[in-house]
């Protein structure tokens, strides 16, 4: 069956008439602000007590956005004999988001969990140079990171968590057994003294039987 001639271009425009009939849902930015996902990659944070100038986000990155700038310092002994350290001291971290392209590499090769995802997103600039984010602007991100969501009750427990409640209960046996054998220790030696006396003879030494 042939279709009706100008089928077609009546249900283009009963689309239309449907589509001009409904409210508008066009969210007004920045009047309305955009409801984000908790984890979405907003803007990289720096929380620079954790870097340890291991250079390893600077060397995987594929933008090569990333300035870090650091030097050694000597620290004491713990102990006297002891051998002094060096460690290295953080001088400069700066991310440029310029050339940045977001793809988190930084974030997932940190060993000791400084950089974290902020969903802010609101740091447009006029001037390029000003997309430089330096430390202490880094820094600023972190009170803006939400918290991680939760563990799943089904899953494995971590394995650094294992490794340390397994050396807690190992101490706690080795203390338990160290205390069990002083005890131990301690009967054995008030036990022979005990026994001596135990039999109902409260004679004071030197003093015969029936004094």
């Amino acid at each position: 069956m042939s279709p009706i001639p100008g089928s077609g271009l009546a249900k283009g425009l009963a689309v239309t008439l449907r589509t001009m009939t409904r409210k508008s849902v066009t969210a007004q930015y920045p009047e309305a602000q955009p409801e984000l996902p908790p984890r979405s990659r907003g803007v990289i944070a720096l929380f620079d007590e954790n870097c340890t100038v291991c250079m390893l986000c600077a060397r995987e990155c594929p933008d090569w956005c990333i300035y870090i700038d650091s030097h050694k310092e000597t620290v004491p002994a713990a102990v006297p004999g002891g051998r002094e350290r060096s460690r290295n001291v953080l001088d400069r971290f700066a991310i440029d988001f310029a050339l940045c392209m977001y793809c988190g590499i930084c974030i997932e090769v940190c060993p000791f969990d400084a950089l974290f995802w902020s969903p802010e997103f609101e740091y447009a600039e006029t001037d390029i140079r000003d997309l430089t984010h330096e430390r202490d602007r880094l820094r600023e991100w972190m009170w803006t990171v939400p918290a991680p969501p939760a563990l799943d009750p089904g899953a494995e427990e971590p394995k650094e968590i294992t490794a340390a409640r397994k050396t807690a209960e190992k101490l706690a046996a080795a203390q338990s057994q160290e205390q069990d054998s002083q005890d131990q220790h301690s009967q054995d030696q008030d036990g022979p003294g005990r026994s001596a006396r135990g039999d109902g003879d409260d004679r004071r030494p030197g003093q015969e039987a029936g004094e």
